[in-house]
């Protein structure tokens, strides 16, 4: 890795204070729970019993130490971009002409989603695949969110990222590369398809970013009729949370960095409502992992400059509007996405799709929840893209 002035590169290790764990054992101790909810499911949110399993569990069984040390096995760094520190993993692969992928989280997620995918990624013929898979894997965490730095002025929206990124895996040496990412990773990820500056070789998103077709509220096909059913429940039941957060982020952060349990029912109840987990979020993914990606929360008290990302840009992240993306373009879909977009609807946006696929398992969270799927879309997709000779160099 080189450096230059503002672009030096710090290696960087997680190091939690005695007296950050002690706080956080006191207030999970002295938490004040609110009164049960009405109905017996999870309609009004995480539920109290629940609530109180996962605070037992977090108080007792949790071992912040030892994951402390499992994830500082992985290569992390730091690195200012436009006067902020950005926290990124970058696991280099060792197999000859492995290729840089840049991979973006969004919310409620964290690097942490990743840290099942790195390994089959960087070296997958020991995890089942061909020495021709394999990639340089780079994982920032977003503004705001997990070990990079809060933003102090306003600005840090997604257009603003994706010049960002750029700038991260140039400075890494890596002049051509992919990118994939979901949620506002996705964003991110097609922000950079659209600004298309001549690094990025290609992209995949597990959500495109699009919204539906003239035709298709007009002329429902099956698939049509499937994602404005999910449309309508997230509008009416599941939206929120996104209110909230891209009009009043700063008023929320006061509880969610005051409560440890605030800020896990903030973000756990969307492990239920996002994942393909059959009404139990532990049947895809293990309490501790719900618990660390609440970890990358807490310790860095992100509950406010997690939620300002909303306020810069939920707007209009997310419309399909503006400028297309010409680049090269793959597109998995999980059926459990929050709104599992069909193909029609992506073509608006993304000109030049050269990878499609509908999955039968998986949610809005597919590498944490279904990272062997995940690993194999990926790998499919930016296969065929090389296949038809882009140039990556």
């Amino acid at each position: 890795m080189s450096s230059n002035g503002e672009g030096l590169v710090r290696p960087f290790q997680i190091n939690i204070s005695d007296d950050d764990i002690s706080d956080l054992k006191h207030r999970l101790t002295n938490t004040r729970w609110a009164d049960e909810e009405t109905p017996d499911d999870w309609s009004q949110g995480l539920p109290l019993a629940y609530a109180k399993s996962l605070r037992d569990y977090w108080l007792n069984d949790y071992d912040w130490r030892a994951r402390e040390t499992y994830f500082n096995n992985f290569d992390q760094y730091l690195t200012e971009i436009d006067g902020l520190d950005i926290h990124f993993i970058h696991q280099p692969s060792k197999v000859p002409g492995a290729r840089p992928l840049l991979i973006t989280h969004g919310w409620p997620g964290s690097v942490v989603e990743f840290h099942k995918v790195i390994g089959p990624l960087t070296d997958p013929v020991a995890h089942g695949g061909r020495a021709e898979d394999a990639f340089h894997v780079v994982c920032p965490s977003l503004p705001g969110y997990g070990f990079s730095a809060k933003p102090t002025a306003t600005g840090w929206g997604v257009e603003k990222i994706c010049s960002a990124w750029d700038t991260l895996m140039c400075r890494l040496g890596y002049e051509r590369y992919f990118a994939q990412g979901g949620d506002w990773g996705s964003a991110v990820t097609t922000g950079i398809g659209r600004q298309n500056v001549g690094h990025c070789a290609g992209i995949h998103v597990n959500m495109p970013t699009v919204g539906a077709t003239g035709d298709a509220l007009k002329n429902p096909t099956e698939k049509d009729t499937i994602a404005l059913k999910a449309a309508g429940y997230y509008a009416q039941w599941g939206a929120g949370y996104s209110k909230q957060q891209a009009t009043r982020p700063q008023t929320l952060g006061y509880g969610l960095v005051d409560s440890p349990m605030g800020q896990a029912a903030w973000v756990i109840e969307k492990f239920y409502e996002w994942t393909d987990c059959q009404g139990d979020p532990e049947n895809v993914l293990t309490r501790q992992e719900l618990i660390d990606n609440v970890m990358f929360y807490w310790l860095c008290g992100n509950g406010a400059s997690s939620a300002r990302l909303y306020w810069e840009s939920f707007g209009t992240a997310f419309s399909g509007a503006g400028t297309t993306v010409e680049l090269p373009t793959g597109c998995s879909i999980f059926p459990k996405e929050i709104v599992p977009a069909p193909r029609s609807w992506a073509e608006k946006l993304y000109t030049n799709i050269v990878y499609w696929n509908e999955l039968d398992k998986g949610g809005h969270f597919a590498a944490f929840e279904q990272p062997s799927l995940y690993v194999k879309e990926v790998r499919s997709c930016f296969g065929q893209m090389r296949s038809r000779r882009l140039k990556l160099e």
